[in-house]
């Protein structure tokens, strides 16, 4: 049978961002009754559960992270096609990128684009991982990864070494109990590649990669930032949360670095618009790697 509740998927959608559902209804603008309700209904109609509810907590089931970034991506598709149908496409750069970096590096440096290229316009696509791209209509792609993306056509934009990070009150423990046992011990929260990244962490610190706590997999890295302020584990990060750390809202907890990660751009066509091209030059010149 064709699945009919489409619209319940930007009630998914912002459930999960949130991880709250008195957040997500004060977003949406309804009550918290009706966005339950309406998950509830969701899950009925999928068969499966989204979300574990503890008391007032939320968490994503297993099944809830696999669907979330896929309805991400065609929620984005959609909101896409309507955006090009209204623009002339040659004067659009889209750019898939993590919310994380999109906020913190690009977001601040666009303005000096916008003001110098004034007849091209430029959208920003959430997008949390490579494999995403075959899902996304996006001219290119900003991505991290541990050690470069070779099964992509890519180049290197930015260096990115990330480090265990943590808020200050699970980071005095951390100091009680060490850190060997605190990454076997605390959740570590992992990006849409999963816990690739903790994996190549524990190689650099010469530890076994043995957590006995389940891992937190957080594809949206603004909301990793988040959960990780609101103390949910440990997270890797790189020096563009240096804001955080200078206001003593996160700490890093080891001097050992992940010190190949990096940003690159993911070129996922054969052929890029003349709109897309001088972007492209243009980040070559930002770039400090």
């Amino acid at each position: 049978m064709r699945f009919q509740s489409y619209s319940a998927f930007i009630i998914f959608d912002c459930v999960a961002r949130h991880l709250n559902m008195t957040l997500a209804a004060k977003e949406l603008n309804r009550s918290k009754g009706a966005i339950s309700y309406q998950i509830a209904k969701l899950e009925t109609e999928l068969g499966f559960q989204l979300f574990i509810r503890d008391h007032s907590r939320l968490e994503l089931t297993e099944a809830g992270r696999s669907l979330w970034p896929i309805s991400q991506t065609a929620l984005g598709l959609i909101d896409r096609e309507i955006f090009d149908l209204r623009e002339a496409p040659d004067s659009t750069v889209t750019i898939g990128t993590l919310t994380y970096f999109a906020s913190r590096w690009l977001s601040p440096r666009l303005n000096q684009f916008v003001e110098t290229n004034p007849s091209i316009k430029v959208r920003v696509e959430p997008i949390s991982s490579a494999k995403m791209l075959k899902l996304t209509k996006v001219d290119f792609a900003i991505l991290w990864s541990t050690d470069g993306l070779h099964e992509q056509r890519s180049e290197p934009l930015l260096s990115s070494r990330v480090a265990p990070t943590a808020n200050v009150k699970i980071a005095t423990y951390v100091k009680q109990i060490g850190l060997e046992e605190a990454v076997r011990t605390i959740p570590l929260l992992g990006d849409g590649s999963g816990d690739k990244g903790w994996r190549a962490w524990h190689t650099a610190a010469g530890l076994a990669y043995n957590p006995t706590r389940s891992s937190l997999i957080i594809p949206d890295s603004n909301n990793r930032v988040q959960a990780i302020i609101d103390g949910q584990g440990l997270a890797l990060w790189d020096n563009l949360i240096d804001h955080e750390i200078s206001a003593g809202t996160l700490v890093r907890l080891s001097d050992i670095w992940i010190e190949k990660s990096i940003y690159s751009m993911v070129f996922p066509h054969e052929t890029l618009t003349p709109s897309t091209n001088i972007f492209i030059e243009w980040l070559r010149k930002e770039k400090c790697i």
